[in-house]
């Protein structure tokens, strides 16, 4: 592997070629970036665009919002422009950019501008930035703009700095996918003074822009962010332009941090130390650990204190980064060379002065061989330096196998016997190679020490039963003694060699085991949906692996609860819980073998994340005293524990969004719900007191019709304010959920004739047409609520049809349905609005003479039909204008049942 390492590092890099090779497969992007609006990014492009028509490129615009400047318009004069497609949204008739249009012409550039922009409902991307991919897949080259702010990772801290939250948003990999970004960038007096001339906005909006955000710490800030987010993105430019020409760094462009991490203590000083160097820098860092031949023989607590030491270098906001290698220091080079690395940070070398004369130590080769890369020699501090866990450590039992050791002594009498019957062939130093096998199938089957011990046991057995004088334990002859001598040093060597690859090939296979194990957990908890399946999944899972008991706690109403466990488990004593609510409200594990609270039953553990604690998991075994997990199971629980809490988090986050929208739906309600009071209420009573109030203030002045007409329009108002109380009332029946039908069977006509006596003023300048057959099965509903659901529907139509049509009334037997429709000769309704017609508080657009809705009445018919077992649908008629409400009710068993006997009788 280490050759294969230095043979690979004069070789450009394999995941940079393959980048390479995808960028020339299609088109390229360049983004125009800007800090804030009205920096001249638009017009920078138009005009990078002007240079390629200059040069013989095919040149298209796709879109460019001008905004009204008269420089951008006058510069997007002579441009070939691809006319927009227009898509209806909502009554509106928005114009985007035509995608088809621009693959057909198929152009060398196309420009497009404000790259975040969100695409109207119905298109075939909902975000300019998939249409620009798509193009770009294509093989068209793009010219876009973009705005900082609009960056996804930026969007909480620009909201941070100018307290507005941008909705229009593009994820970083837009950027990191652009092949070139240039900055245009503008001081912010300079583009203080362009919105004072009104080169950017109008004049009343450009002085809000000037008090809420183009402020000049604002418009500094935002700067900073633009300059470095471009920084960022051209030094990854830079490292991928090196690894794919296989250049050696460090090209000092940028600083980057390296710091060498092993087993030893003193290398969590090693890790705050470049922690706090690529901070003051502002660099990216990493903690490179090599893996060498001699890390398979370290002790369970060495590993212990690696693994917690790559921990800490990833909550320090590190790399942690695993590399196989014979040498630390020629790795580290490799690694810093191909990584465009500046600085290296290494522990001080530990051992005496004598020994660099035979093998020197890392930080001498590394100080060597580092060339152009700083080298920060620091000397740890093991006391004060290590990464605590605040857990007690099990220690590891080595397991005695007899049965090894028995077997070693098969081993050795089988090879006794096969020495006993070539003795006779083969000279007697040749058979001590026949005891070796025994001693290397030991070493195989077994490992070290049963090897050793047959070694042992073997050398006794070729001593007495074939070095002369036989069948005793001296030896006459000086070569028996040196035959004797390399038989014991050849066995001892081979056998711990042997022994060596038998542990690193176990190790391998209890890695290959744990790592499927953990990948099949993620992948299990990939695909859960809900909190409750996280929370068992990773119970199981500890159990399983862990072999213990599991209960896990999460925050509930201020406090800790169990939410799960395995075996199922809810009660904990007094002790438990103060531990559980110490490690959840300090973040820490209490409880056994902790440094806190260690007189509790269980090892609570937080459940962490980049944010906060989630939860607590709680551990406990059969074995009563004593610490719970050896350091191997500590860092396996680290590794569960990881995933568990990013699942946790993640349908926390889920459940936020939700909560989100809802909060969103019922501000959009109450907006709704107070505009609708705000003017249906109004309205009415604003008709009653007037009406009232004249009749007061002039009735002995009035004539008997005009006294009758006031009076007639305070009892329409009333009934309409009637009305309007009702649906309101009934709305909320429905949001709550205690709409409880009274069904029993009814005729459907009777029920209509009552709704129409009900509406006979309503329908005064219309004519009503009934069509309900005789025959007509009853149905089963509430007569009541069925009533106020025709009546709505008479309303709605007589509300939209024109004075003098005629609402038709229809009722037929469908397929195992009763279905009545509610008919009008109106405009009908826009196609657009079918679907929501039966949305709470929508209203379809309608003419000045169509009095106003509330739009509660049809949403009412929807949940009081589908509370009484049935469905309610809304179309346009297809015989001529007009909208169609068509309710299905199901047949009642009973009568279909009857209807099947009477055809079983004929």
């Amino acid at each position: 592997m280490p050759d294969d390492n230095r043979e690979q590092a004069g070789r450009p890099s394999p995941e940079a070629l393959l980048e390479k090779a995808r960028a020339e497969t299609r088109g390229r992007l360049k983004i125009f970036l800007g800090a804030a609006p009205g920096v001249g990014k638009t017009y920078e492009m138009l005009a990078s665009g002007r240079a390629k028509i200059a040069d013989c490129v095919d040149v298209v615009v796709g879109v460019v919002e001008t905004h009204g400047r008269k420089e951008t318009q006058a510069m997007l004069a002579g441009f070939e422009i691809v006319p927009r497609v227009t898509v209806d949204y909502r009554g509106r008739r928005l114009e985007e950019m035509d995608i088809d249009a621009i693959i057909a012409r198929k152009p060398d550039l196309v420009l497009v501008d404000e790259l975040a922009h969100s695409n109207a409902e119905g298109s075939r991307h909902p975000k300019r930035y998939l249409d620009v991919k798509e193009l770009l897949d294509r093989g068209i080259d793009v010219y876009s703009t973009l705005n900082i702010q609009h960056v996804e990772s930026l969007n909480d801290v620009v909201s941070q700095i100018t307290r507005i939250r941008v909705r229009e948003t593009v994820p970083d990999k837009v950027i990191d996918m652009a092949d070139d970004v240039e900055i245009i960038d503008l001081t912010p007096d300079d583009l203080i003074k362009r919105l004072h001339d009104g080169k950017v906005y109008m004049a009343n909006t450009a002085e809000r822009a000037l008090t809420n955000y183009f402020t000049p710490g604002n418009l500094t800030a935002l700067r900073e962010l633009a300059l470095r987010r471009t920084a960022q993105r051209v030094d990854d430019q830079l490292l991928n332009h090196m690894q794919a020409h296989a250049i050696s760094g460090p090209w000092a462009a940028s600083e980057r941090v390296l710091v060498s991490v092993d087993h030893h203590p003193a290398s969590a000083s090693l890790v705050r130390y470049a922690a706090r160097m690529a901070s003051r820098l502002r660099a990216p860092w990493a903690a490179v650990y090599v893996e060498t031949n001699r890390s398979i023989n370290l002790s369970e607590v060495e590993r212990d204190t690696l693994a917690a030491n790559m921990r800490l270098a990833e909550q320090l906001g590190g790399e942690a980064i695993t590399v196989p290698g014979r040498e630390t220091s020629e790795e580290l080079i490799r690694y810093a060379a191909s990584n465009n690395v500046t600085h290296i940070v290494i522990g001080a070398p530990k051992q005496p002065t004598w020994r660099e004369w035979f093998s020197p130590s890392a930080a001498d080769l590394l100080i060597r061989k580092a060339g152009d890369i700083s080298v920060h020699v620091i000397s740890g501090d093991e006391q004060k330096g290590g990464a605590q866990r605040g857990v007690k450590a099990a220690a590891a039992r080595p397991a005695f196998d007899l049965r090894a050791y028995l077997l070693a002594v098969v081993y050795v009498a089988i090879a006794l016997v096969a020495g006993i019957v070539l003795d006779q062939v083969l000279d007697v130093r040749n058979l001590a190679l026949v005891f070796l096998m025994a001693v290397l199938t030991s070493a195989v089957l077994h490992g070290l020490r049963p090897a050793l011990f047959s070694c042992l046991l073997g050398a006794f057995a070729f001593n007495f039963f074939f070095l002369p004088p036989r069948y005793t334990l001296t030896i006459s002859d000086p070569e028996s003694v040196l035959a004797l001598f390399f038989f014991l040093g050849v066995a001892i060597v081979a056998s711990n060699l042997t022994a060596t690859v038998q542990r690193q090939a176990s190790a391998a296979r209890q890695r290959a085991r744990t790592t499927e194990d953990l990948y099949l957990f993620s992948k299990k908890l990939a695909g859960t949906g809900t909190l409750d399946d996280v929370l068992w999944a990773t119970a199981f899972q500890l159990a399983s692996m862990l072999r213990v008991r599991v209960v896990l706690l999460l925050p509930e109403n201020g406090t800790i609860a169990v939410r799960a466990g395995y075996p199922p488990d809810d009660t904990l004593d007094d002790a438990d819980i103060a531990a559980a609510r110490w490690a959840w409200e300090h973040n820490h594990a209490a409880g056994r073998g902790a440094d806190t609270l260690p007189g509790a039953k269980r090892l609570y553990v937080p459940l962490r994340t980049g944010r906060a604690a989630v939860g607590v998991i709680g551990l406990d075994s059969d074995r009563r005293d004593g610490p719970l997990l050896t350091p191997e199971q500590q860092r396996l629980l680290d590794a569960l524990a990881d995933q568990a809490a990013l699942a946790i988090e993640r349908i926390q986050l889920v459940a936020d969004v939700d909560q989100a929208k809802l909060a969103a739906e019922a501000d959009r309600l109450r907006s709704a719900l107070l505009t609708s009071i705000s003017h249906d209420l109004k309205t009415p009573l604003a008709a009653v007191l007037g009406a009232s109030t004249t009749l007061r203030d002039y009735f002995a002045s009035m004539s008997e019709e005009d006294r009758k007409d006031l009076l007639s329009t305070v009892v329409d108002e009333s009934e309409r304010l009637n009305r309007f109380i009702a649906n309101l009332l009934d709305m909320t029946r429905i949001e709550s959920g205690a709409m409880e039908p009274n069904s029993a069977l009814h005729d459907v006509g009777d029920i209509v004739g009552s709704a129409l006596r009900r509406a006979a003023k309503i329908l005064s300048h219309h004519g009503v047409h009934v069509t309900i057959p005789a025959d007509l099965p009853t149905v089963r509903v509430d007569p009541v609520l069925f009533e106020q659901v025709l009546f709505n529907l008479i309303d709605n139509a007589a509300k939209y049809a024109p004075e003098g049509s005629t609402v038709e009334i229809k009722g037929w037997t469908g397929t195992g349905d009763v279905m009545v429709q509610v008919a009008d000769s109106g405009p009908g309704i826009p196609d657009n609005d079918l679907d929501r017609v039966f949305d709470t508080f929508y209203r379809v657009r309608k003419g000045d003479q169509v009095r106003a809705g509330t739009g509660l009445g049809l949403s009412i018919c929807r949940g009081f039909v589908e509370a009484m077992g049935g469905t309610i649908t809304a179309a346009n008629r297809p015989d001529r204008s007009g909208a169609v409400f068509t309710i299905r009710l199901p047949r009642p068993q009973e009568i279909t049942n009857d209807i099947t006997k009477l055809e079983d009788m004929k």
